[in-house]
């Protein structure tokens, strides 16, 4: 059987299939809101300086959705933004090891969910967020997506 790459289509007994990609962007409130994000319609993720977090705005691909996590205050997944531009060179800087990657806006959630709530659920102790608490941009997977949702009751 063929494995397909993040984010690559196949199509197998006539049936079109996308692999998606989930991740967690975190962002302080009081520089960039959910809200302002909603009111912009559309932002570049830039400033990231950690080179694992770099490495997953690299892996991010076009349609991929990502939580968007207010960190710092409030400390909890108020959206749902989707990647529009794949990562290309971060334009507040020189340096070629930094990029950004565009997102939009797709979905508020119902019910925000707080990392307390997450840290009490066992079935999500193995997420980036909880296990590597201070990395900005975090990969989730398809358990882990659909569990969060169930908790903002935005299915």
């Amino acid at each position: 059987m063929y494995w397909p790459a993040d984010g690559e289509a196949v199509i197998e007994n006539q049936k079109l299939f996308i692999v998606m990609n989930y991740w967690l962007i975190k962002s302080e409130p009081f520089k960039y809101s959910w809200e302002q994000f909603e009111k912009d319609g559309q932002t570049f993720w830039d400033g990231v300086r950690n080179y694992a977090a770099r490495n997953n705005l690299r892996s991010m691909k076009k349609g991929d959705l990502a939580f968007w996590y207010h960190s710092n205050e409030g400390m909890e997944i108020v959206g749902i933004a989707k990647v529009v531009k794949e990562a290309y060179q971060d334009p507040t800087t020189d340096d070629t090891a930094w990029v950004v990657v565009d997102f939009k806006p797709h979905k508020k959630l119902k019910k925000p969910v707080g990392l307390a709530q997450i840290k009490a659920d066992k079935r999500l102790a193995n997420m980036d967020l909880v296990r590597l608490g201070r990395l900005s941009v975090g990969a989730v997977r398809e358990e882990e997506w659909k569990i969060i949702l169930e908790m903002a009751e935005s299915k």
